[in-house]
């Protein structure tokens, strides 16, 4: 239940600021389409976000023939977890991560990449597929899916802004200054939104996952591992699209400044550290 408000205020957030910034290019009437837009694009997120996503990363969905070791280790997770049978992704990329999508238990799908494969041993991985399904359990994925794909359009929509924002008589922006303001403020704000219900998120799916999985050790040597991998291989798909790192077990965008501050994900030291604490052993 606190999710589903968590997710009606992110909603209505998001729809707040398309009415900013639709009121900022045209006035009253640029905010009625812009909070026309928000509604529609609320809709869309709603039901087919996990799908665009997913549609982004180019992931291919498996099954007991075409990944039979992955799809079997998932399966019993969510027997252990108590959840439906979500489904079952693979993503085409060297980098190690894995995400959980979808908009409730009933429609949830899982993704790992083919790298997180090849990097983790089969107990580590365990860890990770139990940390997405402890999101699944914690239906964390409706708000994650939505903010990473409204984040996008807040972006979009603020650089539409400065470019096409209102203009003099001389055909000169009326108000360059803002517009430059606009578009750097509203991506700001939705990357806050995303902050905001991501870190605390993170801890919670760690401690799930451990009780999942029932090994915390393995799931702090699996995330100690993909930070250090993390660091040296870039997700491609990401990188074009940073507004869905929140989604992601560990945040894969590389680089400083601006990106530093939009982190999602509590530091890696500190979450290794909790999982060990369970497992009763020190750090």
């Amino acid at each position: 239940m606190f999710n589903m408000m968590k997710t009606a205020i992110l909603m209505a957030a998001i729809t707040a600021l398309f009415g900013v910034v639709g009121a900022a290019m045209g006035g009253k009437t640029g905010m009625l389409a812009a909070l026309g837009f928000a509604l529609v694009s609320n809709f869309f997120a709603y039901w087919f976000s996990d799908k665009m996503v997913l549609r982004m990363y180019n992931a291919q969905e498996v099954d007991e023939t075409t990944a039979p070791q992955f799809y079997g280790m998932v399966r019993e997770l969510a027997q252990r977890a108590d959840l439906p049978m979500p489904k079952v992704y693979l993503i085409d990329e060297q980098a190690p991560n894995a995400f959980a999508t979808g908009r409730n238990p009933e429609h949830a799908a899982v993704a790992a990449t083919t790298g997180i494969l090849r990097v983790l041993s089969a107990s580590e991985l365990r860890g990770v597929m139990a940390h997405e399904l402890a999101h699944v359990k914690h239906r964390d994925i409706l708000i994650s899916t939505i903010s990473a794909t409204m984040a996008g359009a807040i972006s979009a929509v603020a650089n539409f802004a400065m470019l096409f924002g209102g203009r003099d008589n001389g055909g000169r922006p009326a108000n360059p200054i803002a517009g430059i303001l606009l578009a750097i403020l509203a991506p700001l704000a939705g990357a806050l939104i995303q902050m905001a219900i991501s870190r605390a998120r993170e801890f919670e799916a760690d401690r799930g996952g451990a009780e999942i999985c029932g090994d915390p050790a393995a799931l702090a040597s699996a995330l100690d591992k993909i930070h250090r991998y993390a660091q040296g291989i870039p997700l491609e798909t990401t990188e074009r699209h940073p507004e869905t790192a929140q989604m992601m077990i560990m945040n894969p965008l590389s680089g400083g400044g601006l990106r530093g501050l939009f982190s999602t994900h509590p530091a890696t030291e500190e979450r290794v550290a909790r999982l060990m604490a369970m497992a009763g052993r020190p750090f």
